[in-house]
């Protein structure tokens, strides 16, 4: 006995196929967007390269430099200063004798802010 296939038994497989494509799609795009947005979601973020926080400095002249991450506005001890479009920075300090406490707040377009301090000791 053969059996005779219809255009309507293959009905409920399509639409599985369907469906399961369209959600496929669905997750690819929200993942995809996700990502892209990881840098809106993070926030500011400010990583100093130089110097190290409790570093003994023999030179009244500090040179900071660092890179800053998804910021509008950037300042050292509440002067603002300014990076490249890579996100870089580079300042000159001068520091009194002594303990030392620099500041760098940042903050982004969405207000948010974040702060990192240094801390040195020039003898």
């Amino acid at each position: 006995m053969k059996v005779k296939w219809r255009k309507t038994d293959m009905l409920p497989s399509r639409t599985k196929l369907y469906v399961s494509g369209f959600l496929a799609l669905v997750i690819l795009i929200g993942g995809y967007v996700l990502f892209q947005a990881r840098n809106i979601i993070i926030g500011p973020v400010v990583k100093i390269e130089n110097p190290i926080s409790g570093a003994v400095v023999d030179n009244p002249l500090v040179s900071i430099s660092g890179v800053a991450r998804n910021v509008s506005y950037i300042s050292l001890n509440d002067r603002p200063i300014f990076i490249d479009e890579e996100g870089n920075f580079k300042e000159k300090l001068l520091v009194s004798p002594g303990y030392s406490i620099m500041t760098i707040v940042a903050r982004d377009r969405f207000d948010r802010t974040t702060k990192e301090v240094i801390e040195l000791v020039y003898r």
